[in-house]
């Protein structure tokens, strides 16, 4: 007989169950806490290595750092930047093809190289690079040729997002990524350097004004025929450059195969006689010190000037006495030169030192020319400098002068680069701050009512000169080589940037009516400009403001008499 024995089932009491679940949670807890303790290590070894580890092959700090600064324009947009790219390289000892079929195959994709020296560099004893900064669809071609002896390293490589667009402020770097030209040649070590390069650098360059005023001075060299074209827009109170343009240009990403002459930044680069626009400085001048004490008094423009056996004479003569308003309304060199010879070379020779157009333009570019400064500052010579005659600066130096003579009278250096909350430089006096005034009301005037009609902007109030003066040549003066140029400032009751446009050589045709000076040329895209531009700069039109002439205008001829 089996007997059968039944373990009774085990009865839990509360107390013993609330025993096992707090058991339970204080294992959770632990297991809990050492995760977060390992976690913890962790994430302190990661920010340790970040921060303070620079052994060797062991760099995450740099990891996220280009190997050159980016730049940026003032509002963020990117105008240079590192990317990595291919190259293509041949190792001629590899190669397995006939040389003479790889040449050929090599031209089909590269055309823009000869047979012969591609088939140079496949027949030769050392690697060499048939491309840098090769594009995809040639890097794919050539590895389809399915040729060992062609290699395709990674390297680092400058791009220009914009293509063309402030190539001349930009620059250019050479093939070991050092600058050469423009900004990347002026910053090199700053955007390059460790503790540095990890930001961009903030150009004062507006992109989208930039655009503006290379598509309307574009438009205008390629209808008038011109041989080329300088522009600058230029803030008057920090000296901030808002754009900056030269043409003929280039593209910076393609280097090979452009004209070396279209890298030449023609604004700070290239030197002219800017004629005219020089008329409004030395009557400026001759206002601060005494010689100009009335707008109504006349001067006699019946003739020419005879001075030293030459004479001075005006393009369009008025044959008639004119005052100071008339003056610069019709652009008369007679007059002009007649003040200048009242001022004197002295304080003409003072004028034009105080403006800086003794040395090279200051800015940072190292793209600088020196000016043609006259040998010998006599009687003629200071009479034909007071309308731009006899010597040369580029068109910086005239438009860092132009926002002295309307800014209140303060000369302050140019510069490239953005200065958000930095005071902008004290600069120093060139003008007497009543002079400027004065010649806002006489520049608005010459827009109103003068030859710089075609560059009034609606509601803009441009005040501004024109100036359109031959070209020296081989025994003297080209009178069929003009370099047109209107300097501008806006909006004239409170001027806050300056506008200069050059057209070099410009064609009289049917675009421009048949005319070559500036009032016909390079007016007008003064006008466009600030049409399009001025409210990307913050200035919006405004019709029922203006600058106050009302006791000028009663000076000016009118209908054979004054008003």
């Amino acid at each position: 007989m089996n007997t059968l024995v039944v373990r009774p089932t085990r009865v839990r009491t509360a107390g013993v169950r609330q025993q096992i679940l707090l058991t339970a949670q204080q294992r959770l807890m632990i297991l809990m806490l050492l995760f977060m303790a390992a976690f913890f290590v962790v994430s302190v070894r990661l920010v340790y290595f970040a921060l303070f580890d620079t052994a060797s092959g062991r760099a995450p700090a740099s990891a996220f750092v280009p190997a050159r600064a980016d730049i940026v324009d003032r509002n963020g947009v990117p105008l240079a930047r590192t990317i990595d790219g291919y190259s293509i390289r041949v190792v001629p000892s590899k190669l397995l093809n006939n040389r003479q079929y790889l040449a050929d195959e090599l031209h089909k994709i590269f055309p823009d190289m000869s047979r012969e020296e591609l088939l140079g560099k496949v027949s030769g004893s050392r690697p060499t690079y048939i491309r840098r900064r090769a594009l995809p669809d040639q890097v794919a071609a050539v590895n389809a040729i399915g040729d060992v002896g062609f290699d395709f390293p990674r390297e680092k490589e400058r791009l220009y997002p914009q293509s063309t667009l402030a190539a001349h402020v930009l620059g250019f770097t050479n093939a070991e990524g050092h600058g050469v030209t423009g900004v990347e040649g002026a910053f090199d070590q700053r955007l390059i350097d460790k503790a540095t390069r990890g930001q961009p650098l903030a150009l004062s360059i507006d992109a989208r004004v930039q655009g503006v005023l290379e598509s309307e001075l574009s438009a205008a060299v390629t209808n008038l025929e011109a041989i080329g074209g300088a522009g600058i827009i230029l803030d008057v109170y920090t000296g901030e450059v808002a754009a900056m343009t030269s043409l003929p240009t280039y593209n910076p990403n393609k280097l090979t195969g452009s004209d070396p002459a279209t890298r030449r930044n023609a604004v700070t680069y290239n030197l002219y006689e800017l004629g005219s626009t020089f008329k409004p400085l030395s009557i400026g001048a001759a206002i601060d010190n005494g010689v100009v004490t009335s707008m109504a008094k006349r001067y006699d423009a019946t003739k020419p000037l005879a001075i030293a056996g030459f004479r001075i004479r005006d393009s369009h003569m008025m044959n008639r006495w004119l005052n100071v308003p008339e003056t610069l309304i019709h652009s008369s060199n007679i007059v002009t030169a007649q003040i200048g010879d009242q001022l004197g070379r002295e304080k003409m020779e003072e004028l034009f030192r105080n403006l800086e157009f003794d040395g090279r333009p200051h800015i940072e570019l190292k793209e600088r020319a020196f000016p043609l400064w006259p040998k010998n500052w006599g009687r003629v010579t200071t009479m034909t400098a007071s309308y731009g005659h006899g010597i040369a600066v580029t068109p910086l130096h005239l438009a860092s002068a132009y926002a002295a003579l309307v800014n209140g009278g303060i000369w302050r250096p140019a510069t490239l680069m953005k200065l958000g909350d930095k005071a902008p430089p004290q600069g120093r006096r060139v003008f007497k701050a009543s002079t400027s005034a004065r010649m806002r009301q006489l520049l608005r005037l010459i827009v109103s009512d003068g030859t710089g009609k075609q560059a009034d902007a609606a509601g803009f109030r441009v005040g501004g000169k024109t100036g359109s003066a031959e070209k020296p040549g081989v025994g003297g003066y080209r009178r069929h080589s003009l370099v047109s140029t209107f300097a501008a400032a806006f909006p004239m009751d409170n001027p806050r940037y300056v506008v200069l446009v050059m057209i070099d050589e410009p064609k009289g045709n049917a675009y421009s009516s048949g005319q070559r000076t500036a009032g016909w040329t390079a007016a007008p895209v003064v006008r466009k400009v600030v049409t399009r531009a001025g409210p990307m700069l913050g200035v919006f039109p405004d019709e029922s403001r203006d600058v106050d002439v009302s006791e000028l205008t009663p000076l000016l001829w009118r209908n054979g008499e004054t008003e």
